[in-house]
């Protein structure tokens, strides 16, 4: 396993983009298959295993077909070690932007 905490986001990115075709060699499925029960295009799959730019949606629906969905649910998931942290990320919640600190500061 790589550690990530030291690469550049580019070098992450390959490196995603590389597991994301070997699965799907790996499962026996063209491109053609994935991008139709994906419901996208042959290009934008193949854009997504080549690195480009590509809508989130799209990476969400290529990893429900190649069964990884689990590996999207850990994503961001909270950090909740104590009450303290529930509670402050349930509060959290009720927030929709966070302060700007004053420009005279």
């Amino acid at each position: 396993m790589m550690d990530l905490t030291l690469s550049k986001p580019s070098e992450i990115v390959k490196l995603l983009c590389e597991r994301l075709r070997k699965e799907r060699l790996f499962r026996q499925m063209t491109q053609a298959d994935v991008a139709a029960r994906a419901g996208i295009g042959v290009n934008t799959l193949s854009n997504l295993e080549a690195g480009r730019n590509v809508a989130f949606e799209s990476v969400v629906r290529v990893a429900m077909v190649l069964g990884r969905i689990k590996e999207l649910e850990a994503l961001f998931k909270p950090e909740l070690d104590s009450l303290d942290d529930i509670l402050r990320y349930e509060n959290s919640a009720n927030r929709h932007r966070a302060k700007r600190k004053p420009k005279n500061a």
